[in-house]
């Protein structure tokens, strides 16, 4: 893959992910909870663990495009971590921090 679209492409992802992190803050209603029902308090727990993961996920997701970067720059972008083969540039543009081939992550 042509260098210049390497960095496009994972500069979008970087940005697509950055954002999506910034906006996964659990917002506040403003609206007083009922501390008496369970109900609004398990509600708020889940929605607060909910984005954890979700934020988690994010993160890791945001490492990879960081270790993508990372490959870039030593000239080692779009070959497999595994077995150092060429990861297809179809696969690269869907997934652009992949680090395996597709039938090497399938296994």
């Amino acid at each position: 893959m042509d260098p210049d679209r390497a960095r496009e492409l994972l500069a979008g992802e970087r940005e697509r992910i950055e954002r999506t992190l910034a906006g996964r803050v659990h917002q506040d209603t403003g609206e007083p909870a009922d501390e008496e029902d369970p109900a609004n308090q398990g509600s708020d727990l889940y929605q607060d663990e909910l984005d954890e993961g979700l934020a988690d996920d994010l993160r890791e997701e945001l490492a990879a495009v960081e270790r993508a970067e990372a490959r870039l720059a030593a000239g080692t972008y779009g070959l497999s971590i595994e077995s150092g083969r060429p990861i297809p540039d179809e696969r690269l543009e869907a997934l652009p921090a992949a680090e395996r081939t597709a039938e090497e992550e399938a296994r």
